[in-house]
């Protein structure tokens, strides 16, 4: 699969505060009902920060 076709099927995200791990999930994966209740809920405690250019989840380990 090529970088730029890539790009626009896959989303990107960190979790973590000082050590962060970096996931890649197809973007279909934003339409499943678990992983908007994750979104919203992380939304509502933490807010949204994408300081390395993709959403970042704090979380301490």
């Amino acid at each position: 699969m090529s970088t730029n076709r890539q790009s626009r099927t896959k989303l990107q995200f960190y979790v973590g505060e000082s050590n962060k791990k970096r996931f890649v999930i197809p973007i279909a994966y934003l339409n499943h009902p678990l992983f908007q209740d994750l979104l919203n809920k992380d939304e509502e405690e933490f807010g949204f920060n994408h300081p390395m250019g993709g959403l970042t989840i704090p979380y301490s380990e």
